[in-house]
């Protein structure tokens, strides 16, 4: 049994409930805790960019593909009036969520504190909902496929702004937290480590981190394929986007485990 705390006339102390939250959310989670949200940032990744390519014709996400665009931008190929615009945008807001979500993390007292994967989640829920209610407020379209692929509105970089900038938190945790595999917004290099893993084909116990890089690949190609169909047979962006919202909430309500779910279970 636990002993509690003790004044100095040897009567035991009971934290207080301030104190009792203040210490969960001061505690580290282990890498292994990240596994699951880390995944399943991956499908909300291919959800993401699955509906924001197709409606405005850059990803927010996948940061090589608008490097691209940029570059064919220059030379005047980019089929899509400013196309190069959007992605310079999302190329330079994703950057900035960088800095500021490392710099965040640092300031609250560290990446893996409970307090700050917490706070950093809940901003990226806050940044998709924000961008998902503008769409749905009907003052950016949100019609798929767009009603005129060649009008210039530029009041869509807000939203390609303020889903580059949340997508940038994901990497920044999957740093913190020690699971360098599962980088959520990266194929390539995801892709290029599965494959190369000298144990590709060890037992499915054997390789927890090829099992995890094999996850996050399909997690991110299913995500991109409901987000075509639900775009398409929705001909709206904003369900894709209120499901992307709702698994980022799921995923703050998961680090903030204020309830010790795994002790009620043991006592099971």
């Amino acid at each position: 049994m636990e002993s509690q705390p003790t004044s100095e006339s040897g009567q035991s102390i009971t934290p207080t409930f301030g104190q009792r939250v203040s210490q969960h959310f001061s505690g580290k989670v282990e890498p292994a805790a990240g596994y699951m949200p880390l995944l399943t940032c991956c499908f909300a990744t291919g959800l993401t960019d699955g509906t924001v390519y197709n409606a405005y014709g850059t990803f927010v996400s996948m940061q090589t593909g608008n490097t691209i665009f940029v570059a064919l931008g220059t030379s005047g190929q980019n089929n899509k009036p400013y196309g190069w615009a959007r992605s310079l945008c999302s190329i330079g807001c994703f950057a900035i969520g960088c800095i500021a979500f490392a710099r965040m993390h640092k300031l609250i007292g560290g990446s893996r504190l409970r307090r700050t994967v917490t706070f950093s989640f809940f901003l990226q829920t806050v940044c998709v909902i924000v961008a998902t209610a503008i769409i749905q407020s009907g003052i950016i379209d949100g019609r798929y496929p767009p009603f005129d692929p060649t009008h210039i509105n530029f009041t869509e970089l807000a939203v390609v702004a303020l889903l580059s900038f949340q997508a940038a938190g994901q990497i920044v945790n999957s740093r913190g937290l020690g699971v360098g595999e599962v980088p959520t917004v990266v194929i390539t290099s995801l892709v290029c480590d599965l494959v190369s893993d000298e144990q590709l084909l060890a037992g499915v116990t054997k390789n927890g981190k090829r099992n995890r890089r094999f996850i996050a690949f399909v997690l991110t190609l299913l995500g991109a394929i409901c987000g075509g169909w639900i775009s398409k047979s929705t001909s709206s962006v904003t369900p894709s986007l209120w499901l992307v919202a709702a698994l980022k909430a799921v995923i703050t309500l998961y680090w903030i485990d204020f309830v010790p779910w795994r002790r009620l279970l043991g006592r099971m």
